[in-house]
């Protein structure tokens, strides 16, 4: 593919093969020119629809959290093909995240690695930036999670700040518990824990008098017995879905060339999830009877994986290591496989 031989390899090599370097600059470049690519949704947007959580999707292929984590390239998403855009994740208080290098690019083994730590300008400036430019024309979804030095149990007052901040632009907010990154965040995943900062969300979006639908995203490294009770939680406080999954501490499937750089600390993505994230899926739809949408998220490289997850119970998919590795038109690709038309 054009995209894999040349494109790729020429970001790299202008950014010193500094693979944050390539994110910043491609999110910039989009964030100047997003305007300008609208013809380009001629040749990468499919036409699909479907309604999921009450809403309307263009087709079934989002762009998950974490590659446009400000909103600073709207407009540039959909005329890329997507479907619908997470941004995000976003904190209370803007932070700089873990230190440099943080983010590794795992060719080989078609994967990524992590450790950004929700680096971010802060909830705050980002309803201020939505606020000026405006949401893109297909649903909008954003990821909320703990500031680094908010405390433990302190969380639930964090999340809030947010919901309130950014509740007038969201179509539905994802609950981030299980980035591995951000010390102790995890445990958030707790039956006790989870309950009490679900019911204070419900409760403050309630009194918003909006009924944005609240999403949890749930890690691949959950037991099944963890991820039940989990489940039972969610459906006992009105979550409207599941996102599944997140980046994994794991490490199987892992080219035996890049085997030392896979040793480096954070969250996993990529090929090595693949089947992982198909499993959870599976089970959060039969654990739940199919009372809870998902988002499949976790190694879609191609539309087979996307059908695979659509197949184990998603109703939705996203693509972030794929679309990374492979650009455009891998979402292409994957929202025509999805649709049943040529790619």
């Amino acid at each position: 593919m054009l995209f894999d031989r040349i494109v790729r390899p020429s970001l790299y090599r202008l950014a010193y093969h500094d693979p944050e370097l390539v994110h910043e600059r491609t999110v910039g470049l989009l964030s100047r020119f997003g305007g300008a690519l609208g013809p380009a949704g001629r040749v990468y947007r499919t036409d699909d629809p479907v309604t999921v959580l009450g809403l309307r999707f263009p087709n079934r292929v989002g762009l998950a959290a974490g590659m446009d984590k400000n909103g600073r390239a709207l407009a540039a998403w959909p005329a890329l093909g997507f479907g619908f855009v997470e941004v995000g994740t976003v904190t209370r208080h803007p932070q700089p995240g873990n230190p440099r290098p943080r983010l590794f690019s795992l060719p080989a083994s078609d994967a990524v690695l992590n450790r950004m730590g929700f680096n971010n300008d802060g909830a705050g400036a980002l309803a201020a930036r939505l606020a000026a430019h405006g949401k893109p024309p297909v649903p909008l979804g954003i990821s909320i999670g703990k500031s680094k030095v908010t405390p433990l149990d302190e969380a639930v007052e964090d999340y809030r700040w947010s919901l309130r901040a950014l509740h007038p632009y969201a179509d539905y907010f994802a609950i981030n518990v299980s980035s591995p990154n951000t010390p102790g965040l995890r445990a958030l995943q707790d039956k006790t824990a989870l309950a009490g900062l679900l019911a204070e969300l419900r409760a403050t979006g309630d009194e918003l008098g909006g009924d944005t639908p609240l999403l949890v995203k749930v890690a691949p490294d959950l037991t099944d017995d963890a991820l039940a009770e989990l489940l039972e939680v969610c459906l006992e406080h009105g979550v409207a879905g599941i996102i599944a999954t997140n980046t994994t501490l794991a490490r199987t499937g892992i080219a035996p060339a890049e085997a030392a750089l896979a040793a480096e600390a954070g969250g996993l993505s990529g090929r090595p999830l693949t089947a992982r994230s198909a499993a959870v899926v599976r089970f959060v739809h039969e654990q739940t009877g199919g009372r809870l949408p998902i988002i499949g998220v976790g190694g879609i490289l191609g539309p087979d994986d996307a059908r695979r997850m659509l197949d184990a119970g998603a109703s939705l998919v996203q693509l972030y290591t794929g679309f990374a590795l492979h650009g455009p038109g891998l979402v292409r690709r994957v929202s025509r496989g999805i649709a049943g038309r040529p790619g």
